[in-house]
This record gives C-alpha cells, sequence and structure tokens, in this order.
C-alpha cells in the first residue's frame, strides 16, 4: 500500500512539473526591439488586425478557390475604403488577375484595360512588367491558326515587343523573347502560304512580295530556305515569262532574260550562305549548277547558327498533329528557342513596288546601249544675265557685199525673222544722218502696207416663210366668219359595246 501511494505522489508531482513547463511555454514572448511597434507594420511576420490586410488576404483565399466575383469586391472595397494602403498596388494587380483567370473574351477585355491602368499608375514598379506580359499572353490565348484570323497574333506581337523595350532589365525577358519567337513563327507561316499559293498561279508579283517580307522580317523562320527557294523559282518564272513574250525584241529580251537569272541566283546563294544545314540547301545547289552559276561555300559562323537554331526546334510528333486538328490555337513547337527575335517593324513589300520594279527594269533594259537624252535648256528669265547655252536674242549685223553670193544677206532679227538686206551689186540706202545707229536694221521688217481692210458687210439673211410681212393683215371673210363647226355625234361616243337605238326603235325592248 505504500508503494502504491507513493508511485501516486511521484505521478501527480511530474503532472504538475510538466504543466507548468508547458504554462511558461505559452507566456513566452517572441524577442523584438525595443520601442518597435509591430502592429504598425502589416507586412511583418506578425498576427497583424489591420482592416486592409484582412481584406485583402480574404480576397486571396477567394480569388484561390476560384470566387473571382468576391475577390473583385474585396479588392475594391480595400481600393476605395483604404487608399493609402500598402497593398494598394498588389490589389490593383490582383483585380487584373481576377479577369484574366475567369477567362472568355469579356473577361480578357476588362483584364487588358486594369492591366493598362496599372501601368500607367504604376510605371516603375517592377510588377508593371508583369502586367505588360500578361497583356501580351491575353492575345497569345486567342491567337488562330495561320491560315485564320491573325489580328490577335498581331497584336500579341505588338505587345510582347513593348515589353522586351520597354523593361529591358525584366527577369521575364526571356520568356517573352520565346512567346515572341513562337507568334513571329505564326505570322511568317501564314505570309509563306500566301506567298506559295500566288506562285503556284504564276503571279510573280505578288508572291514575291509575300515571301521577301517573310525573308526580311521573321529571320529565326523554322521554313526561312523554304522561302527564299521560292523566291529564287519566282524571278526564274518572269525570266521563262520573258523569253517567250512576242512582243519583246530580241536584245531586250535577252537582258531582261539575264537581270531575272541573276535575281534568281542571289535568293539561291541566300540559301546556302544564312541556311547552310537547313533541308532545302541542296535544292538550291542543283539550281545553281543548272544555270551555269557558282555555289557558293558558307561560314562556319553561319553553320554553327543555323545548326543551333536546328536543334532548339522539336519535331512535330503524332499527338502535336491530333491536338492540332481539335484545339483553335496554332502549333509552335517549331518555332526556334535560341536567337534574338525581331523587335522592329520591318517595312513590308508590297506587290505594287514589285511591279514598278519590273517596269523600272523593263525601262532600263531598252534604254541599254542609247545614246543619252540631252537635258532641256532652261531659259533665261527676262533679269538673268545671258548664258553661253542660250542663242543671242540682239540682232546682228549683215555681212559683207557679197558674201553670200545670192544676192541677199539673212539678217537676224530679234523676233527671229529673217530678212533680205541689199547685195554689194544694189544702191545703198540713203544715210540716216549723223546721229542715226549703226547697229539699226537695214531694211525695217514687217509688211509696207498696214492699212486694215475693209469690214465686209454680212449677208441678209432670206425671208421667213412664215413670217407675215410689215403691212400685211390677214382679213376675215363673210363667208369664213358664216360657217360653224360641225357638231360633234355624241351618239357614236357611248362607252357601250351595243349601238344605241333611234327613233321607234328604242321602244322596243328586244
Amino acid at each position: 500500500m505504500n508503494r502504491l501511494s507513493r508511485s501516486l505522489a511521484v505521478f501527480a508531482l511530474a503532472s504538475l512539473a510538466l504543466s507548468g513547463i508547458t504554462a511558461q511555454a505559452k507566456e513566452k514572448k517572441p524577442k523584438h526591439k525595443k520601442n518597435q511597434d509591430l502592429s504598425a507594420n502589416p507586412l511583418a511576420n506578425v498576427n497583424s488586425k489591420q482592416p486592409d490586410k484582412e481584406l485583402f488576404d480574404k480576397a486571396m483565399v477567394a480569388l484561390k478557390k476560384g470566387r473571382y466575383d468576391v475577390a473583385r469586391l474585396d479588392l475594391q472595397t480595400m481600393l476605395n475604403t483604404y487608399p493609402d494602403s500598402e497593398y494598394r498596388m498588389r490589389a490593383k494587380l490582383a483585380v487584373g488577375d481576377s479577369w484574366f483567370k475567369e477567362g472568355g473574351t469579356a473577361a480578357l477585355t476588362q483584364a487588358e484595360s486594369e492591366y493598362k491602368d496599372f501601368i500607367t499608375f504604376f510605371p516603375n514598379a517592377p510588377e508593371a512588367a508583369e502586367a505588360q506580359m500578361k497583356v501580351g499572353d491575353i492575345y497569345y490565348q486567342q491567337m488562330e491558326k495561320p491560315d485564320r484570323d491573325f489580328n490577335n497574333a498581331q497584336d500579341a506581337e505588338k505587345e510582347y515587343r513593348t515589353m522586351i523595350n520597354m523593361f529591358p532589365d525584366s527577369p521575364l525577358i526571356p520568356r517573352a523573347k520565346q512567346k515572341l519567337r513562337d507568334v513571329q513563327e505564326v505570322l511568317a507561316e501564314r505570309e509563306t502560304q500566301i506567298g506559295l499559293y500566288y506562285g503556284a498561279r504564276d503571279n510573280f508579283s505578288a508572291s514575291i512580295a509575300r515571301l521577301q517580307t517573310v525573308v526580311d522580317t521573321y529571320p529565326l523562320y523554322s521554313k526561312s530556305d523554304q522561302a527564299l527557294l521560292a523566291i529564287g523559282d519566282a524571278y526564274a518564272g518572269e525570266a521563262r515569262a520573258v523569253q517567250i513574250a512576242p512582243n519583246i525584241n530580241g536584245a531586250v529580251r535577252e537582258r531582261l532574260h539575264t537581270i531575272y537569272q541573276d535575281k534568281a541566283a542571289a535568293a539561291y546563294a541566300r540559301v546556302i550562305t544564312r541556311y547552310p544545314m537547313a533541308p532545302h540547301v541542296e535544292d538550291a545547289r542543283d539550281r545553281l549548277v543548272a544555270m551555269n552559276r557558282p555555289v557558293p561555300e558558307p561560314t562556319d559562323a553561319a553553320i554553327a547558327e543555323n545548326d543551333a537554331e536546328l536543334k532548339s526546334e522539336r519535331p512535330i510528333r503524332f499527338t502535336d498533329n491530333v491536338l492540332g486538328i481539335i484545339k483553335h490555337g496554332p502549333t509552335v513547337v517549331e518555332a526556334a528557342h535560341v536567337g534574338e527575335p525581331s523587335v522592329e517593324d520591318a517595312k513590308r513589300t508590297l506587290a505594287p513596288d514589285v511591279s514598278k520594279e519590273n517596269v523600272a527594269l523593263f525601262t532600263e533594259a531598252v534604254n541599254a546601249g542609247k545614246p543619252a537624252t540631252p537635258a532641256a535648256v532652261k531659259p533665261t528669265g527676262p533679269n538673268e544675265p545671258p548664258r553661253s547655252d542660250q542663242p543671242s536674242a540682239a540682232p546682228q549685223l549683215a555681212a559683207p557685199a557679197g558674201g553670200t553670193g545670192l544676192g541677199v544677206t539673212i539678217v537676224n532679227a530679234p523676233n527671229g525673222d529673217a530678212s533680205a538686206a541689199p547685195s554689194g551689186n544694189e544702191a545703198p540706202p540713203p544715210a540716216a544722218g549723223p546721229s542715226a545707229d549703226p547697229n539699226a536694221l537695214v531694211k525695217p521688217v514687217g509688211p509696207a502696207n498696214t492699212t486694215l481692210p475693209a469690214i465686209d458687210k454680212p449677208a441678209e439673211a432670206p425671208d421667213q416663210v412664215n413670217d407675215i410681212k410689215p403691212g400685211t393683215t390677214q382679213q376675215q371673210t363673210a363667208a369664213d366668219a358664216k360657217k360653224k363647226k360641225p357638231k360633234a355625234n355624241l351618239d357614236e361616243e357611248s362607252s357601250s359595246k351595243k349601238k344605241k337605238k333611234k327613233g321607234l326603235g328604242k321602244l322596243n325592248p328586244f
């Protein structure tokens, strides 16, 4: 009995000691610096009870659970009630995130507006780059296939370029560049398909315009070698068209054929020098050999660059083709993952520009070998000094007597008219006196008789047949006045088809 009581007493003491240690641990407070008000800093690692933080935390919980309308209501309440809160910037961005996660065309449009407002109010905040990135993601999610509407792809390219140019130091730059490569892959695929379509129908100007835009604007396109090869084929097609044209001179035909052949060879050579590891390099080599043109050799740097681009591309698998049929978006697995995408808007090549270039080439071929046309001499003005290339307007003196041997001497007058002066066989004109001008004309220019002929009187017009001559009047004879006009027979003007009866016939009803 004593042992049992002793054991119970020991157990009781141990329980009391354990409970005391637990109470002391609960009452122990975290250490903090002297005169530090922990409740004034809601971002500290304490259980703050400030109302703005309570609203923000409540909105974040609702956002994670997918209750976007509740989250937006709490965030708007916090922004309107506490405009100076430390959570104001994050709350403004969270409102856009709620619309972005909700999805749908209307919600994404509202999200874009919220993100643009955030960039306007907080342009220097680190989250501004995130907001601009999400604006590009909005259009990226709505992109269609290359053969569909491309407006969303163009808007996505514009927004990603803006993000890269505005926030070059952001950690989101690598992701934005990759998204830009994907978007440019879709746009380049669209332009290439259109260019190949025109080329298959021998519309070479339109084909060259589309494909040249792809080559100049999207150098990282996975099928750039095919686009360059198609450009060369288009110029070769124009050379063949010139050869069979019936209305072109032989020399002009040869010049044009040589010009288009040179352009085709330049396109084939660029395939070899820029994309030496691409699948269509051998085709470009074969075409240059067939044209008897030299085949260039690519540099080591070009080989390494193109090899890195091809290795970064992922091959298309069977699942990608199946999903590409089902989903509405494009397949961008072939986009390159290395290299700097184009961040500047390049000038597009238009079909009218290519047509104007063809006209200029034709004109150059026609005028080749011909002497240059002299430039038109610009006449001098009334107040300008005379130039050496202009004829003198002053009258010239007559040549000495007997100079021409034709009996007359030609004198140039200021107005360009030529008059005859007496030769040495005729008597000289009388002297005009000591004050006469020695440079005056020998014979006045113009007709001697300046009297105008008399004005001829116009012939008189013949008399009108129906006019009444003056002095005559129309006289109405008495016989004509007594004549009366015959009365109209109204019986014949009946609307009835039956003829009206006369006399006793009216009494017979039949």
